[in-house]
């Protein structure tokens, strides 16, 4: 059971730090199941590569716990089954739990030697020779494309000298992209026993907790969260009854949506659903605007049940994180998924939740690098704009605003929404991006900052980007031109 981890980063052979496993080094970790193995094949500056070989013991994989503590077999483990099987060679839910132990800090996005490198996306190559994969190759892309990566998944031949018995139930699974080592990690220890659909542990409701915390910032909006859900808690219904709900209450804590609005999961007409979310691309493009601007300390303003702030938590560059919303119900979701109960203390120390009506000057929100309204300013009516520049723009003045907001002229495309109406009903309005534009100019000219706008999701020739991007900067810092 092999999966390998690669980049080219450079220094490639800070895969180590992020790892936690230096290079030179042999790295064993005892299993349930037997041991897992993590070396590097090849460690230069220009190329690195991490293995993780688990091998598997038959004894103890056959043997379990009931839930009174007696001991059990699974099927597998009768008789001839629980030595003569694919364990030992097919990648599955065990290879999911062994990168739980192996790389345990990694998963946690945490580096003590290279903070900021654990918070910044690098490319990275993730091969599976030999993954078991319960319907096929298919869905294995269907699983990784939709997180951003670029997925090869190639069917193993039942047998390579009689190719007309046709495919076995293995894939050769391929994944490259440019992430976070510690989203890789997550989206790995979900998705590698949903494909293999035959966990080999007891499901206990805990689970529930580790599934929403590695599919934080992603799961709640891939379009397949109910088939992963059900397949990683065993087709357990009350356990994914739970999970399902939760999950749904961080999607209308994220974006409130009634069943008669617009889905941007699976985005307009004709679109590719493998493709990221709406969504996803726009928290994307939202931290990439705010890693370029160099901030620290961070306000997500109208943060919602939590979305952004879980992507900026994990990110050690930012050193403090505010989240302000005006319902306190957004602010509970958003504790939930933050797991403020439960994280370090120090974590805990960057991070603050405030209840406050964004149309109210609030001295607590002055001082800060950066503001984030995303997919806020079309909830206001709008006669009540100018209160939130006043209150943003004018008296907390951070020293950067980044704004997203729908693109009306795009509306045409998502399929469903009828002609003059919005995407969501709780919105007061929707700009084109000639009125985007000329309300961006003013209020830059008015408070003093110079702005950018670009567009965010699959561009239209004619109609634009679905979501309009505006990054405004204070006069007298970093400053860009439109």
């Amino acid at each position: 059971m092999l999966l390998t981890l690669t980049t080219t980063h450079r220094p490639a052979t800070d895969l180590g730090y992020l790892l936690v496993k230096h290079p030179d080094r042999i790295h064993e970790f005892d299993l349930p199941a037997g041991t897992a193995h993590v070396f590097y094949p090849e460690a230069t500056d220009q190329r690195c590569t991490a293995a993780l070989l688990v091998e598997v013991d038959p004894q103890r994989l056959g043997v379990g716990r009931g839930r009174r503590g007696r001991q059990t077999t699974t099927t597998e483990s009768s008789t001839l089954g629980q030595y003569v099987n694919d364990r030992g060679y097919a990648a599955s839910s065990l290879l999911s739990s062994a990168l739980s132990t192996a790389f345990r800090s990694a998963l946690r996005g945490a580096s003590k030697d290279r903070p900021e490198l654990a918070g910044t996306a690098i490319p990275l190559t993730v091969r599976v020779p030999v993954l078991r994969c319960r319907g096929g190759a298919d869905l294995a892309v269907g699983m990784f494309a939709p997180l951003g990566w670029t997925v090869t998944a190639t069917p193993l031949p039942l047998d390579e000298q009689h190719p007309e018995w046709g495919d076995s139930r293995y894939v050769d699974l391929c994944l490259t992209g440019t992430v976070r080592l510690a989203d890789a990690l997550n989206h790995l220890y979900v998705l590698l026993p949903v494909l293999d659909d035959a966990k080999h542990y007891w499901v206990a409701p805990d689970e529930i907790d580790k599934l929403l915390r590695a599919g934080a910032g992603w799961l709640a909006d891939h379009p397949d969260r109910t088939l992963i859900t059900r397949r990683y808690l065993a087709h357990r219904r009350a356990l994914a009854g739970q999970a399902l709900a939760r999950l749904a209450e961080l999607r209308l804590a994220d974006v409130p949506a009634p069943d008669d609005s617009v889905d941007e999961a699976t985005g307009p007409a004709g679109g590719d659903p493998r493709r990221a979310s709406l969504a996803v691309r726009r928290r994307e493009a939202v931290l990439a605007a705010l890693a370029a601007s160099g901030a620290s300390r961070v306000l997500d303003l109208g943060c919602g049940g939590g979305a952004l702030l879980t992507a900026l938590l994990a990110d050690r560059r930012y050193t403090e994180v505010v989240g302000v919303d005006v319902a306190t119900q957004a602010l509970t979701m958003a504790a939930r998924r933050l797991r403020l109960d439960r994280l370090p203390q120090r974590q805990q120390d960057r991070v603050r939740l405030w209840q406050s009506a964004l149309t109210y000057r609030d001295d607590r929100l002055r001082g800060y690098d950066a503001a984030v309204l995303m997919e806020v300013v079309e909830h206001l009516d709008p006669a009540r704009l100018p209160a939130l520049e006043d209150a943003v723009l004018g008296h907390a003045r951070p020293g950067t605003v980044v704004v997203t907001t729908p693109n009306a002229e795009y509306n045409v495309r998502y399929e469903g929404l009828p002609a003059g109406r919005f995407r969501h009903p709780d919105h007061r309005f929707e700009w084109t991006r000639a009125e985007f534009a000329g309300w961006v100019d003013r209020v830059a000219a008015e408070h003093g900052y110079t702005a950018t706008i670009s567009g965010i999701g699959d561009h239209d020739p004619e109609l634009g980007h679905p979501t309009q991007l505006a990054v405004l900067t204070a006069t007298g810092r970093q400053e860009t031109s439109r």
